[in-house]
């Protein structure tokens, strides 16, 4: 990867490249951790795509292959042109992780749950009136299992060293991952769950943890607060079409180093009793090609209630 210089918040008196940013955080992590532990530490190379991968498996998971836990709070709006924003649901979900290193690269266990909550109160939904058609339709929430990563050591779709910024003791990874396929559930057989005939879709991802706790070889899972935001379209279970606008997420994400008893009260509850398999990840390996989606799910879901061959599909949601 090209050396670049980056911006430093103000109150800084120079510009410093990200080698320059480590080296200051290493000092950062050797007298947090004290010179005796310092003296032995192997200090990773962000530069290096080994190391920034090994970096990378530290904050989203755990280097030991040990279970991870991430919780994640937000909310999710639509926006329609000419006609404004509305905030149509608060969110909540939990994704169960462990990872694996093998030959050629880093296997990534994974299994995530995100519940449509109501706006007002918090409470998981059952059933939701669509404040865009006034129908009550039925919730879907997110079930994805499995949602499997590989990250490879050599190449990939996603090629190492990602980018970063080290800002003192702050590390960011960055990822923007940008969408556009044919979809799955085409037009003329859904056209009520369907937005249209191309998957258009955007995951934007910042990942924040401490340089002191990534070069620490003797911390094998480093604390890690993630952003994430995604633009959709609508989802199948709002039976809106392909009406003009786009569904909006944002959500902050946390590492439970604590594990499941940092999740809300309600929501461990609830999944407890109706998801329990979503707090611990996957045991067995599949083909990336077997992972899950809401759109996969959704058009599954949908399949079976309808019936595979007829088409075009009616309404399956509405409760009305």
């Amino acid at each position: 990867m090209k050396k670049t210089t980056f911006p430093i918040p103000a109150g800084y008196e120079k510009r410093i490249t990200r080698r320059d940013a480590l080296a200051g955080a290493a000092g950062i992590a050797a007298t947090a951790m004290g010179a005796g532990s310092a003296a032995a530490a192997t200090w990773l190379d962000l530069d290096n795509p080994r190391d920034n991968l090994t970096a990378l498996i530290k904050l989203q998971a755990d280097t030991s292959g040990a279970d991870v836990i991430g919780g994640f709070p937000g909310e999710v709006w639509g926006w329609v042109p000419g006609e404004g924003n509305k905030l149509l649901f608060r969110s909540y979900g939990i994704g169960a992780s462990h990872a694996e290193q093998v030959e050629d690269g880093w296997r990534f266990y994974h299994r995530e749950l995100l519940y449509y909550l109501d706006p007002d109160t918090g409470e998981i939904l059952d059933d939701w009136i669509n404040p865009y058609t006034g129908k009550r339709v039925e919730v879907m929430h997110i079930l994805n299992d499995p949602v499997h990563r590989f990250y490879a050591f050599d190449g990939g779709r996603f090629p190492f060293p990602w980018p970063y910024t080290v800002v003192g003791d702050d590390l960011v990874f960055r990822i923007s991952v940008f969408s556009f396929r044919d979809s799955i559930m085409p037009r003329a057989d859904y056209p009520l769950h369907s937005a249209d005939n191309k998957y258009q879709a955007a995951e934007l991802w910042m990942m924040n943890g401490r340089v002191s706790e990534v070069m620490n070889p003797d911390i094998t899972s480093a604390s890690c607060v993630t952003s994430w935001s995604r633009v959709g379209q609508w989802l199948p279970f709002m039976e809106m079409g392909n009406r003009p606008g786009i569904m909006v997420y944002h959500s902050d994400s946390y590492k439970l180093l604590d594990g499941v008893k940092q999740i809300p009260t309600n929501i461990l509850a609830y999944t407890e009793k109706h998801h329990p398999k979503y707090l611990k990840s996957p045991s067995q390996w599949q083909s990336l090609r077997d992972n899950a989606s809401q759109l996969t799910v959704s058009k599954q879901e949908i399949d079976q209630r309808w019936g595979d061959n007829q088409k075009p599909v009616g309404s399956v949601f509405q409760r009305d």
